[in-house]
């Protein structure tokens, strides 16, 4: 059994090796076309956990260069699928969401109405984007669904509507903030 304690990023490396061999350039790729969308890890991140997690004998790696370039391709071990199944069978312990924007309109109220109705303008174009970016992702994630792994397109359908929706409330709220019949455009 490990005894080490795993971080959140140990448990994203443990899931992103736990279906194929990576190497951590190769997670932090996968990291950033998939769960970076509400959970990131860095370069910074992901070398020392892969360290941690190899001496505590939850991965295993291999060298595998390419060429000229050297390159350590990392697998799970048994006991980091232990560690991982233990991980996914418990509540979750963070429901944490950090938007900038959401923290400028907290303390928007020293604006005026106009100008803190931006706020709402620019969380709106980005969540906008964003839901169109992830739009953009459907089609392969549907065409890998139908292999073995529904939930990364649960996750995916999940963003899109979340996005969807926080760009629309952002569109509602601006409109409420600019109504004339609104006292100081206080929604």
């Amino acid at each position: 059994m490990w005894t080490v304690e795993l971080s959140a990023t140990a448990y994203v490396i443990l899931g992103m090796v736990s279906r194929e061999a990576r190497s951590g350039y190769e997670i932090k790729a996968r990291v950033d076309e998939t769960t970076r969308f509400f959970w990131a890890a860095s370069y910074g991140q992901i070398y020392p956990e892969l360290k941690r997690l190899a001496e505590a004998g939850l991965i295993e790696g291999v060298d595998a260069p390419r060429g000229e370039r050297k390159r350590t391709v990392y697998a799970i071990t048994a006991e980091g699928e232990a560690a991982l199944k233990d991980w996914l069978r418990q509540a979750p312990a963070t429901y944490e969401a950090r938007d900038e924007g959401l923290l400028k309109l907290f303390f928007a109220g020293v604006l005026p109405p106009a100008e803190a109705a931006e706020i709402l303008r620019w969380m709106g174009e980005h969540r906008a984007g964003l839901a169109e970016r992830l739009r953009a992702l459907e089609p392969l994630a549907t065409e890998k669904e139908q292999s073995d792994d529904p939930y990364p397109l649960m996750v995916l359908r999940a963003g899109i509507e979340f996005n969807d929706w926080f760009a629309e409330w952002c569109e509602r709220m601006q409109e409420r903030m600019l109504a004339p019949t609104h006292e100081e455009g206080r929604p």
